[in-house]
């Protein structure tokens, strides 16, 4: 923690980000959670459970391979019948709280990389505002295909990772970070998830290691979330406290393991993990779209 308070101070505008950061983060804890407090709302148990279960599984996935908790999580809102902008803005409020805790339990853990971080955040950041807004008015299903085919190759070219005996280095000045960022941020809000399997796949099919890819990721994911559910505020209005809180807590319990997992597992292994995890979710993706 020392570390992180001595970079801050060497970059003020940094700073400044994650002071903005945290005061956003109070408003959203505030509107997401204790606003329902006396609010006369029913609590549902039963639902509240079966989230916790959901959220515990999801951020399990999300946080060993990087990817996978707002896909799941949105995917079981949007089978119980909840408005995709609805499902959304649930699981990114729900989001904030599991990524800070995936991305903090990462962070710990030696897994990120600040300059890298720094390349996607403000990029991140901007492309979910812009996606958070544009859920609110159009429908998102319409750019899903295109998403799912991009993610297709993004798996097919993880998997050709593993049989390569020697692989291209890491740029981490790449041009193309921001823009790719931008795009994660964007696909991320309308679909309710997709961060992951856009940016770190991505990071990893340009030959990032997987733990550094995965732990960076996550730990800009929170800010990209952050940025996602406090647009959301101004359009949805609709919050229900049992699937959040249930996704919140669930979520929360898993994110020190998974990142632990990430730090110990062969790297060759998680390749192949989210290789085939990616090009699941980017069939499943074409499939909702189209059918």
């Amino acid at each position: 923690m020392e570390k992180i308070i001595l970079k801050l101070k060497a970059e003020p505008i940094w700073s400044l980000f994650f002071g903005l950061s945290l005061v956003i983060l109070v408003l959203v804890t505030y509107r997401s959670l204790f606003a329902f407090i006396g609010g006369g709302e029913n609590w549902d148990a039963e639902m509240f459970l079966w989230f916790l279960l959901v959220g515990f599984i999801a951020q399990t996935i999300d946080g060993a391979l990087g990817m996978a908790y707002g896909v799941s999580s949105n995917s079981i809102l949007l089978g119980i019948g909840i408005p995709p902008a609805v499902a959304s803005a649930w699981v990114h409020f729900a989001q904030v709280f599991t990524s800070l805790a995936s991305g903090i339990s990462h962070l710990k853990l030696g897994n990120v990389q600040w300059s890298l971080a720094k390349r996607l955040m403000i990029p991140g950041v901007a492309g979910a505002i812009i996606g958070a807004y544009f859920l609110s008015s159009v429908d998102g299903n319409t750019i899903k295909p295109f998403i799912a085919i991009y993610l297709l190759f993004m798996g097919l070219l993880i998997l050709k990772k593993i049989f390569k005996k020697k692989s291209k280095p890491f740029d981490s000045q790449g041009k193309s970070l921001p823009y790719l960022a931008g795009i994660g941020g964007f696909a991320d809000a309308i679909g309710g998830g997709g961060w992951g399997p856009v940016v770190n796949s991505t990071l990893m099919g340009k030959g990032q290691q997987p733990r550094f890819a995965i732990g960076t990721g996550n730990f800009v994911e929170i800010f990209v979330s952050l940025a996602s559910a406090s647009t959301f505020l101004f359009f949805i209005k609709e919050l229900n406290l049992a699937p959040i809180l249930g996704l919140i807590l669930g979520g929360v319990i898993a994110a020190p393991f998974a990142a632990l997992f990430v730090k110990k597992i062969n790297p060759k292994i998680l390749l192949l993990m989210v290789g085939l995890l990616v090009i699941g979710l980017s069939i499943r993706t074409f499939y909702l779209a189209v059918a």
